[in-house]
């Protein structure tokens, strides 16, 4: 069972609220998480006000930053100061520009490892948890203080919001999925930093805490009961875990609909899969992820306008 606040309501008192979920996706998934929002927005469509979001990882970041401005004022900051970074990064030589993804390509190898050795997914978790605690153990001891610094710079306020958001994270050490939010006592710069660990772990009171999306890339499940769930899934749903083991989001759709939840989902689409995957961390295709999110956004408006979101 999920290490989850007591005061968050059960899938009977759900009913006729909605629920936004942000999966994860790395940074070019974040970028392409505020461009559909942005066009969301656009269109007349706000979902600032959802009563629960829940974030994991890239869609972690994302749903701290909506507490703190729009979705408009922050694909603008994408196009300004990642557009910097993008005319930095054409300008390295070749070499220099593909091996900023080399941690990217290990990570995911890594991945596809430790899922052939293991038997299902809460050993999977243990075994994730496992080996960031053995590069936490070989690291220099400075990731802690770093990453939350990051993470905070990321965000436009470091304070909870007054509705209910979600974020997820795995325990390193016992695999246990866990769920943050505004009454678990941890400020929200260190949920945000927990969620979106995937390499070393995150160390919240006396626990290490690993990326959320470990548990499940969206972990939609947590929207269970709720009328109408809307999922952005920078990543369209794929999971390299066996079929079997459920954590694919066909498996957590099927739980939302069988709660009584309308669901409806927002994918990149086949032609944006360059932007994702091995170069999800790379800054320069940010802003190209954001654009391609806000008409993706746009479009949906259009063509869903009776999805009650």
């Amino acid at each position: 069972m999920d290490t989850i606040s007591s005061s968050l309501s059960s899938p009977e008192t759900n009913r006729g609220r909605r629920a936004l979920v942000l999966g994860g996706g790395g940074s070019t998934g974040n970028a392409w998480l505020i461009g559909v929002l942005a066009g969301l927005a656009d269109s007349g469509v706000d979902l600032t006000t959802t009563e629960r979001i829940i974030g994991t990882s890239a869609g972690a970041t994302a749903a701290a930053q909506l507490t703190g401005a729009t979705p408009a004022e922050l694909l603008e900051a994408i196009r300004i100061a990642d557009a910097r970074s993008a005319h930095a990064e054409a300008a390295r030589p070749a070499q220099a520009a593909g091996s900023a993804n080399r941690p990217v390509v290990d990570h995911l190898e890594r991945m596809h490892w430790l899922i052939a050795e293991s038997t299902d997914a809460g050993d999977l978790r243990r075994r994730l948890g496992a080996s960031a605690l053995e590069r936490l153990a070989a690291s220099d001891g400075a990731w802690q203080d770093r990453w939350r610094s990051t993470v905070a710079s990321r965000l436009p306020v470091l304070d909870w919001p007054s509705h209910e958001v979600l974020l997820t994270a795995v325990d390193a050490t016992t695999g246990e999925p866990v769920v943050l939010d505004r009454h678990s006592g941890v400020d929200l710069a260190d949920a945000v930093a927990a969620s979106t660990s995937s390499g070393l772990p995150y160390r919240i009171g006396d626990r290490w805490l690993i990326d959320g999306g470990f548990r499940r890339n969206e972990n939609a499940d947590l929207a269970a009961g709720f009328e109408s769930v809307l999922v952005l899934a920078p990543f369209s749903g794929n999971s390299f875990t066996p079929p079997e083991w459920g954590l694919q989001l066909d498996a957590q759709l099927a739980e939302l609909r069988a709660s009584g939840s309308q669901v409806a989902t927002i994918y990149p689409g086949d032609e944006f899969d360059h932007l994702f995957g091995a170069n999800a961390m790379n800054l320069a295709l940010r802003p190209a992820a954001a654009e391609a999110g806000f008409a993706r956004g746009k479009r949906f408006a259009v063509e869903n306008g009776s999805f009650r979101v």
